[in-house]
């Protein structure tokens, strides 16, 4: 792809700012994202693309294939309060509207047990139906 070119169909019209959000946030990885990119990158797993951080509509995820269109998200301790639940949900139940599948995982899960999370998500691929 050439540099500046987005293809708009992966953001969902993500605004500008979005997309510089998104830019910041992947030079500032929580420990539990880079181990899990460590896995993700290059396409390691089934020869699938996935991007970091990726902005779509006015959010950033922290790991989406577009080919797949699925979303992997990578849960910290603030995800366990009852209102972030809550905007967790929301948010997953945006993001299949537009047809995309939300998968999650606790920073503990990637931390401690990372060829578990890889296998799950190896599941997933392997499984893959569109929404």
């Amino acid at each position: 792809m050439k540099p500046g070119f987005y293809n708009i169909n992966m953001f969902y019209g993500a605004k500008a700012e979005t997309i510089r959000a998104a830019a910041i946030l992947r030079r500032n990885m929580t420990l539990a994202e880079s181990i899990l990119w460590k896995k993700l990158s290059d396409r390691k797993l089934f020869s699938i693309k996935f991007r970091r951080q990726h902005p779509i509509s006015f959010f950033i995820v922290d790991f989406y294939c577009h080919e797949l269109r699925l979303v992997i998200e990578v849960d910290g301790p603030i995800h366990d309060s009852e209102e972030s639940n809550e905007y967790d949900e929301g948010r997953s139940a945006e993001l299949n509207n537009l047809g995309i599948k939300v998968i999650r995982f606790t920073n503990k899960e990637v931390t401690y047990n990372i060829e578990s999370v890889v296998s799950e998500i190896q599941r997933e691929i392997t499984q893959f139906t569109p929404l």
